[in-house]
């Protein structure tokens, strides 16, 4: 059974940092491109980042470039967002979902983690 949990989401104050965890089971994990999508109160889902098999390739809403990364640990079959510089904007519940920013859509999500950026 393919399962990803993620952790790591919290209250935090304009400007923080948070990282996101991503525990993937069930399947070969290094065999998928995986995304992080969010969803804000009240709109539809938004894909954040995705990052390739290996890591050697990342992919960047505009919206998160240059403040997210996202990496990889094929090892331990985890998925990362480090989250920089945060916005009361990046409010949402944020999962990890197995396939890339083109295939996200039709594959595995987690349950979810809350964001809430906020003074």
């Amino acid at each position: 059974e393919v399962q990803l949990v993620e952790s790591g989401g919290g209250l935090v104050v304009p400007g923080g940092s948070l990282r996101l965890s991503c525990a993937a089971s069930g399947f070969t994990f290094g065999s998928y491109d995986m995304s992080w999508v969010r969803q804000a109160p009240g709109k539809g889902s938004e894909w954040v980042s995705a990052i390739s098999t290996g890591g050697r390739f990342t992919y960047y809403a505009d919206s998160v470039k240059g403040r997210f990364t996202i990496s990889r640990d094929n090892a331990k079959n985890t998925l990362y967002l480090q989250m920089n510089s945060l916005k009361p904007e990046d409010t949402a519940v944020y999962f990890c979902a197995r396939g890339s920013r083109w295939s996200y859509a039709e594959g595995y999500w987690g349950q979810g983690t809350q964001v809430t950026v906020s003074s």
